[in-house]
């Protein structure tokens, strides 16, 4: 499909999508939301893509919600798809890696909260504007909290001021950060291409269903440690590997 809001890129097992509204600041807007939905399916649905790469422009990733088009428009738009998004983001069969620059911004950092991986250079700041303008980023703290911890969401909340990378890395909002943003991608993709879709698909299943509490999660993990011994794609690259040295991805 052609793309309004978005530039999209398939190379192989990667799928790089960039948003582009350079005319709003890359805000989010309902086409915007739409069309990162379409690329997820298109993610999940094809066999050989195992990775998602967001990306903005290397002044703003996002900016946050469209204010001049919910001026105009005089109300806001529906929030579930947007929250539906970040859903499937943190669930998807896919490991999805934002690669922020420059401006990170209230809902901006919704996306970065939903991804699996967070990668950013030294321009990038993240901030949470929202109580400036009695609002509070109700959609964003369900995953803000997931990734820092309900008091880190607290205080970033409260401040309404960006912070830096390092504040971010020391947060655990960000995961890696280096001068190049592309050069430190390129170092995940790596490792990242190497992942069979089906093995993600299970892992981030197993995940989500996580409580955090070794005790409470006793019988999910045991169960899935059992299912996993059992699966046949599994015991044919186990036993590859004790008989000729390879893994799973050499020829």
């Amino acid at each position: 499909m052609s793309y309004q809001t978005l530039q999209v890129e398939w190379q192989d097992a990667v799928c790089i999508a960039r948003i582009h509204r350079p005319e709003a600041n890359n805000a989010i807007n309902g086409q915007l939301v739409e069309e990162l939905h379409a690329v997820l399916t298109a993610c999940e649905q094809s066999p050989q893509v195992a990775v998602l790469v967001l990306e903005g422009s290397a002044q703003v990733f996002c900016s946050g919600g469209d204010f001049e088009a919910i001026h105009a428009a005089a109300e806001s738009p529906p929030p579930e798809p947007l929250y539906d998004l970040w859903a499937r983001m943190a669930t998807a069969s896919v490991v999805v890696v934002s690669v922020a620059r420059g401006r990170v911004n209230a809902g901006g950092i919704g996306f970065l909260c939903a991804s699996d991986i967070v990668l950013a250079d030294r321009s990038t700041t993240c901030g949470l504007s929202e109580l400036l303008f009695g609002l509070f980023p109700a959609m964003v703290l369900p995953f803000l909290i997931r990734r820092v911890g309900l008091q880190k969401a607290h205080y970033l909340t409260l401040m309404t001021r960006p912070i830096g990378v390092d504040e971010a890395l020391s947060h655990g909002l960000v995961d890696a950060a280096e001068d190049d943003a592309q050069a430190l991608l390129r170092k995940h993709l790596l490792r990242l291409r190497r992942l069979s879709k089906p093995a993600i698909a299970r892992y981030k299943s197993y995940l989500a269903q996580l409580t955090g509490e070794p005790e409470r999660s006793r019988e999910t993990a045991l169960a899935a440690n059992r299912d996993l011994f059992r699966n046949p794609e599994i015991q044919r690259n186990i036993r590859r590997y004790v008989t000729e040295a390879k893994f799973p991805w050499e020829p």
